[in-house]
């Protein structure tokens, strides 16, 4: 379906801004607005919203075992993860912790060993994506964070799955979209 793309910078705490806080008062990323108005936030709302809409290729299994393992290994990035390492919770350890940027990178070194070695321990020895042959919402979220890990300098050496499933990912041209180093307001390298 169309869609634009509406930039916030991060960095330049756009999500702060009044216009963005009447949006949604949360200040945090991402935020889909429909055309009746109607405002969606969080990665994963937007995900299953997006797969109730869209449902092929399926994001999130029916099967009810299925969807329970797939849902499992997103939210280990997604909810373990992720809420640990993100912008927010950098510039609170710096300002009101003190913490300086080697403490804060040892911090968020520390959350994504946990939570890599957790969803190596989870995912499908022989299959191409985490759990078969099409990526799903778990395989989603695992590119989004090793993308972060690999921008922090993680060492994804001891995580070989995850770096199977990673490469099968961005080898897709939808997935390979919508990288962040992709996006027209990419910053530099």
């Amino acid at each position: 379906f169309d869609y634009e793309s509406v930039p916030v910078n991060l960095l330049k705490s756009e999500h702060r801004s009044e216009g963005y806080k009447a949006l949604y008062p949360g200040q945090a990323m991402p935020t889909m607005v429909l055309e009746d108005g109607t405002v969606l936030t969080q990665s994963l709302a937007i995900l299953e919203y997006l797969d109730a809409l869209v449902p092929k290729p399926r994001l999130i299994p029916i099967a009810p075992l299925d969807r329970a393992r797939v849902l499992t290994a997103a939210h280990t990035f997604a909810l373990d993860v992720h809420p640990v390492n993100n912008l927010r919770v950098v510039k609170f350890l710096k300002s009101k912790h003190g913490l300086s940027d080697d403490n804060v990178r040892d911090w968020m070194l520390h959350w994504m060993a946990e939570g890599c070695s957790a969803l190596e321990a989870q995912i499908d020895d022989h299959t191409t994506f985490c759990f078969g042959e099409t990526p799903d919402i778990a395989d989603l979220c695992l590119v989004a964070q090793l993308y972060n890990a690999k921008r922090w300098g993680f060492d994804m050496t001891p995580y070989p799955k995850l770096n199977r499933v990673d490469a099968a990912c961005l080898a897709l041209p939808a997935i390979a979209a919508a990288h962040p180093d992709k996006q027209p307001d990419a910053s530099p390298q």
